[in-house]
């Protein structure tokens, strides 16, 4: 089973004001995402919230909601409770709510590259950037739980090197994540 971890209980400092919430072509950002993941071969799709509205987004595409009540202790906190969540998984991939070009295809193309079970850790390449959403398989979970801080799973990646497959993605699109009104330019109609 994999299971889609979407940290979406961040406080959008950057940008001053709930981006997640914001709509790009009619629709919240987050709910993008969710829709890529619900539409995609993910056994599984539990969002890690703060807000009550992103919540509702959830239940509304009824998938898995846990509060988070550390949001203010960094990303690690959100990929901990999905992982604590999902501890029968054999593999995450952690997705982030402000990444509103994300689709089930691209979900899918990872997870393909995983079941080929050459690597156990799956990190797609925008134009020679890492990016999101990235697959780790569950046998980093101990190194996963103990990740502390505002970062996801970069100190798991660089330790295990040698087990990471980067899949390149041509379409730059797909990996933006939106951190401030600059970002937002031209994309919000």
């Amino acid at each position: 089973m994999i299971t889609g971890i979407i940290m979406a209980s961040g406080f959008s400092e950057r940008m001053g004001k709930d981006k997640l919430l914001l709509e790009i072509d009619g629709m919240k950002m987050v709910e993008r995402v969710i829709r890529a993941c619900v539409n995609s071969s993910l056994d599984r799709t539990i969002l890690v919230y703060r807000k009550e509205e992103v919540k509702r987004i959830g239940e509304k595409y009824r998938i898995e909601t846990i509060y988070n009540p550390n949001a203010h202790l960094g990303q690690s906190e959100s990929m901990k409770l999905g992982i604590r969540k999902a501890l029968h998984s054999r593999a995450y991939m952690f997705l982030v709510g402000d990444q509103p070009f994300i689709n089930s295809m691209l979900i899918d193309r990872l997870i393909e590259e995983f079941e080929k079970q050459e690597h156990s850790i799956i990190v797609p390449s925008y134009n020679g950037r890492n990016g999101t959403p990235t697959i780790f398989s569950s046998k980093h979970r101990d190194e996963l739980l103990r990740v502390k801080g505002d970062k996801g799973g970069r100190d798991v990646l660089k330790a295990n090197i040698d087990s990471v497959k980067w899949v390149y993605i041509e379409d730059e699109r797909l990996g933006m994540d939106m951190d401030s009104f600059e970002d937002l330019e031209g994309v919000i109609l």
